[in-house]
């Protein structure tokens, strides 16, 4: 992956860019970062806090950042069982990370969009042949 001081892109680096992509390009991921923030929060709370989420796919979500070590599963003994989850130091990093692209990308979202439609209105759409 190029760098400011190394402008060779890196097959290896750059694999795994793709693969983090991947993980936090998905349609749940970030919200589910995004709401644990800096608290604790049951599986239920995370449910209702997520518009359109369902049950199974809030799982398999936070079963895959468990995983990866960006969230930490936490099953109190109790009946019923209550189970907590929380961001990793991991997981706190990638937070921040995805918080200044979100900045990066409202900075940037008009002129993104005029550029398109610049482009759009000068590039005609090619027809598949």
């Amino acid at each position: 992956m190029a760098t400011h001081g190394n402008p060779e892109p890196d097959d290896e680096a750059c694999r795994q860019v793709l693969q983090i992509l991947a993980l936090i390009g998905d349609k749940w991921t970030i919200q589910v970062i995004g709401r644990l923030g800096d608290r604790t929060l049951r599986f239920s709370e995370l449910h209702r806090a997520i518009t359109g989420i369902s049950q199974r796919m809030l799982t398999l979500t936070l079963r895959q950042l468990e995983r990866d070590g960006l969230v930490t599963r936490t099953v109190h003994p109790s009946v019923p069982p209550r189970v907590d989850y929380t961001l990793t130091a991991l997981g706190t990093t990638l937070l921040d990370a995805a918080v200044a692209l979100g900045e990066w990308a409202t900075t940037h979202r008009h002129e993104i969009t005029d550029n398109r439609r610049r482009y759009d209105t000068t590039h005609p759409p090619r027809t598949q042949s």
